[in-house]
């Protein structure tokens, strides 16, 4: 083989080489906006009215090591929604407020229960005893 089939060939194998590198970054490309369709997909969107009471989850509790300490911190109550997911909240002890993330929040279902009036108790007795039943 002289130096011009040689290089002949050289050019052709690197036409190649680039033709493999634009289709590996155009399947990369499609995989990336599949994935971040499925992604979108799953996300909630979250939504709060204000006076409504929300849990907050706080990721840097560090203090208290243990896998069963809650990282949900509150209620808080919602002062404000603003536009993208942001939230005014204010503790009830105290005037200061909290701007957060919505996606930090979930609702607070504790002062629910103590509005109904409807709580139906159930007392658990042992099985009645032969004299019971006689």
């Amino acid at each position: 083989m002289n130096h011009k089939e040689a290089g002949a060939e050289r050019k052709l194998q690197l036409a190649e080489l680039e033709n493999l590198r634009l289709k590996a970054y155009d399947n990369s490309r499609r995989y990336k906006k599949k994935m971040k369709a499925v992604h979108d997909k799953l996300i909630k969107r979250r939504e709060f009215r204000p006076r409504e009471l929300v849990l907050l989850y706080n990721s840097r509790l560090r203090l208290m090591p243990g896998k069963l300490r809650s990282r949900w911190e509150g209620p808080y109550r919602v002062e404000k929604a603003e536009p993208y997911g942001v939230f005014h909240l204010r503790h009830p002890s105290s005037s200061k407020f909290i701007k957060v993330n919505g996606h930090r929040l979930k609702l607070y279902h504790g002062e629910k229960m103590k509005d109904h009036k409807e709580l139906e108790i159930f007392l658990l007795e042992g099985p009645p005893t032969e004299a019971e039943l006689a």
